[in-house]
Parts: C-alpha cells; sequence; structure tokens
C-alpha cells in the first residue's frame, strides 16, 4: 500500500490510478468513511483517462489512527503533503460531505497559493457552517451533534449501521428500497476507523466556521447537493456556499439523498465530467 508522511510524522494512505501525465483529479471522502466512497467516480474518471487520487483521511480507513490533529486546518494540510509528495498540478478538487470542508480549506490555504488547483467541486458538503450560532441562526442545533457523539460513544458499530440504513442515502423515505451491499460497505468503511478520529470529527464537520475559506476561492467551483438531503440540509450549506464563492455554479437534485454519489453514481458522474472538462 502507498503512503505520505505529513509534517507531523503521520502516515496517510493514497491511491493513484491512472497515467502519470494525465489531467490529475483528486477526491477527499466524507465522515467517516474513507476514499473507498469514491470507487463509483476514481473508475469512471480512469476509464475517460484521467489520472485519479484519493486518500484517507488521519484516523479514518487505512490512514494513522493518530490520537490529535482531527480539524479542518489538519485535513487540509495532510491533503497537501499527499499533492506535494505526487507533485500534482493543475488538479481538480471534488470533495463531499466533510471531504467537501476539507477541499474549501484546503484550496484556500494551499491550493490556490501555490498555484496546484485549477477547480474544485463540492458535494453535499459541509461549509459554510452547520452549526446553529448566533450569526448562522437557520444551523442546526448542537443537540442534534451531541445526539450523534453519545450514539458513536455508546455503540459506534450499531450507530454506524443505522445511518446508512436510513437518513444517508434516504433508505427511509417512502418507496425506496434498501441496498444491502451499500450500508454494509458504508459500515466496512466506518469501522476500519478510529473511534476517537469519527467523535472528535464531529466538531470538526459541524463547528467549523468556513465562510471565510469559501470568500477566497476564486477558482470555479462547482456546488452540486441532493434536495431531499437529510445530513446536511441544502438550505444551510449549498445555498449559502455558492453565494460566497467568486465562481460558483449550483446544481440541485430533486429526491437526492446526502449519499447520492453512491446510489445516484450515473447522474453525478456525468456532471462531473462535464465541468471537469469545461
Amino acid at each position: 500500500m502507498s503512503f505520505v508522511t505529513t509534517k507531523d510524522d503521520v502516515e496517510i494512505f493514497y491511491k493513484d490510478w491512472g497515467p502519470k501525465d494525465a489531467r490529475p483529479i483528486m477526491f477527499h471522502h466524507g465522515w467517516p468513511l474513507s476514499s473507498d466512497d469514491w470507487d463509483a467516480q476514481m473508475l469512471f474518471f480512469l476509464q475517460h483517462g484521467f489520472r485519479v487520487v484519493a486518500h484517507d483521511r488521519r484516523g479514518h480507513g487505512r490512514s494513522e489512527q493518530v490520537s490529535g490533529g482531527h480539524d479542518m486546518d489538519h485535513y487540509a494540510s495532510d491533503a497537501f503533503a499527499v499533492v506535494e509528495a505526487l507533485d500534482l498540478r493543475n488538479v481538480v478538487h471534488i470533495g463531499h460531505s466533510t471531504g467537501g470542508g476539507e477541499v474549501a480549506r484546503y484550496v484556500a490555504k494551499y491550493g490556490q497559493p501555490s498555484g496546484r488547483a485549477a477547480k474544485a467541486v463540492l458535494v453535499g458538503a459541509v461549509p459554510p457552517l452547520m452549526l446553529r450560532t448566533e450569526a448562522n441562526p437557520e444551523g442546526l442545533p448542537i443537540e442534534v451533534f451531541d445526539g450523534f457523539r453519545a450514539a458513536l460513544a455508546a455503540n459506534r458499530a450499531q450507530f454506524f449501521r443505522d445511518v446508512p440504513a436510513g437518513p444517508f442515502y434516504g433508505f427511509n423515505r417512502a418507496g425506496i428500497s434498501q441496498q444491502e451491499g451499500v450500508i454494509q460497505n458504508w459500515w466496512r468503511q466506518s469501522m476500519m476507523g478510529s473511534a476517537k478520529a469519527h467523535y472528535e470529527g464531529i466538531k470538526a464537520f459541524s463547528e467549523t466556521d468556513q465562510t471565510e475559506d469559501l470568500k477566497n476561492i476564486t477558482i470555479p467551483t462547482l456546488v452540486l447537493h441532493g434536495e431531499d438531503d437529510q445530513i446536511v440540509p441544502i438550505a444551510d450549506s449549498a445555498i449559502k456556499a455558492v453565494a460566497l464563492l467568486a465562481k460558483g455554479t449550483l446544481k440541485t437534485y430533486p429526491g437526492f439523498s446526502h449519499g447520492m454519489l453512491t446510489v445516484n453514481a450515473e447522474a453525478l458522474n456525468a456532471d462531473l465530467l462535464a465541468f471537469v472538462e469545461s
């Protein structure tokens, strides 16, 4: 397996598929998953001649289960360690959910200053801010995220079965058939990671205000969001995010869930390809 060592000596697992001289696309996964969550997209873009790269966030998947650094600053720094190690240039960065927050912080702090980031895509992403505050009264109350922490600490295995079987893929909606393989794959990815990283990651994805990150992004950025996203409400994230981006474009999908990149991969892949090639 391939690993990059970060400046604080953390081993980050990554995949690097396709021709080394092809246009690189880098994928950033959501909480509490791994780079495996991008299988449908990585195979699709590989077949279209791109170089595809994805890494497991620290404490997730096959990356080192370190005690600290489970915050957006370290997530972005770790992503840059992979980009530098592989010397990726003219990169399209695509992030889902928490990975969208990672992309926003990465592009603003590392990608643009280094001249390596060309485009960005935020899919069902958490920016600008999920938590309800005085400045963000439309956000979700802290009790929601405290409930996540309590459920994770009490029985992580059961919690990580209930989330994909219910709201993540919209399998709790009337007329939607559950896909057992998809549920089990979500559970498999999640249980590979560290309970501590997952626990502390809840604060990272819910309480990190990324308003300034979005304001500082000047590269073309596509924002994709399912209109029936029960995990990251569209009104609290995508609609606000695109208004803050200098070159932002919003596309929404009626009835699509938070996990649309898996259960609606055909539609997502077509739109991602059109944006990358535009």
